[in-house]
């Protein structure tokens, strides 16, 4: 970071707020990749003015939220890092709405949704992510996606304006929304819920839990599903058909008890897994003529 001023950035936040020389291994949830320059926590109404200050000193800036849809180079990741995450994570309930900051965790609105005896957001019980990130990506599961609970998202546009947009203007898709071709950043997220039955929404939060946790290796860091659903196929038996259940590059490996994850074993590198899903993609590719397109967004210096 010497080529660039940071006392400003300094003097935005508190200094509990800011690290320098991070290892984002301990802010992804594969624990894997090199050093950012700079990492910053911010409260929301603090992003602006942060994000004003990098572009005023031309530093560049990575927004993240938990890191569970991500893999980071091993080399690091240059300028600041701008984590949206505990600082960042209010969340209030107004009769069947739910308002929640980008850096809270979908666990815990649904579980906050629960207990006011609100249903609609069980699918996302066991997501490990932020609802920032799950704005961005319209994160799913079983027969659940965020673009379904949606009503309104703020974000900051690229001009540093402060808006808000409807679930339309989000234009949500399977694991896309408008954000992936803007420089947005979600702020915030409005979510329309219905009444329902408390014990009856926990229940169906407990039968999901005891799903995922006999069908996915929960025991391994991971971004979760690697790859995205090829049309007509599911990337998961693609891969097993494949016959790569197993398959490892250092601590990098096809996980055994779900094809449709790259697992760190212990002591992967962002290479192995990066080496683990090239193989992947060339298999699949080469036995079945399919192409399989990474859920895993790539941050930092690839080379």
């Amino acid at each position: 970071m010497t080529a660039y001023n940071i006392d400003t950035l300094k003097k935005l936040v508190r200094p509990e707020q800011i690290f320098e020389n991070e290892p984002m291994r301990d802010h992804i949830t594969f624990r894997v990749g090199g050093p950012a320059d700079l990492l910053i926590q911010p409260e929301v109404a603090q992003v602006a003015e942060v994000i004003a200050c990098c572009r005023k000193e031309g530093i560049p800036y990575t927004v993240i939220g938990n890191g569970s849809n991500l893999l980071v180079s091993d080399k690091g990741i240059r300028g600041v890092v701008i984590e949206l995450s505990r600082p960042a994570s209010n969340i209030s309930i107004d009769g069947c709405r739910i308002y929640a900051e980008a850096g809270a965790m979908l666990a815990k609105t649904a579980s906050l949704a629960a207990g006011e005896g609100l249903t609609g957001m069980e699918f996302t019980s066991g997501i490990p992510g932020s609802v920032g990130g799950a704005v961005v990506m319209n994160a799913g599961a079983y027969g659940g996606e965020m673009a379904q609970i949606i009503e309104s998202v703020d974000i900051l546009d690229e001009e540093g304006n402060r808006r808000t947009l409807s679930a339309e203007e989000m234009d949500f898709s399977y694991r896309h929304s408008c954000i992936m071709e803007h420089p947005y950043i979600v702020l915030s997220a409005v979510m329309q819920l219905e009444k329902g039955d408390a014990e009856q929404i926990r229940l169906r939060m407990q039968e999901l839990a005891v799903q995922r946790k006999e069908k996915q290796p929960l025991e391994y860091p991971s971004a979760g599903s690697t790859f995205k659903r090829p049309e007509g196929y599911f990337a998961g038996k693609l891969i097993m058909d494949a016959g790569l259940r197993g398959y490892s590059v250092g601590g990098a490996q096809v996980s055994e008890k779900h094809c449709g994850f790259v697992v760190n074993k212990g002591g992967a590198t962002q290479a192995d897994i990066s080496a683990l899903m090239q193989h992947v993609q060339d298999e699949v590719k080469k036995q079945f003529g399919v192409t399989l397109e990474p859920e895993v967004r790539k941050l930092g210096d690839f080379e």
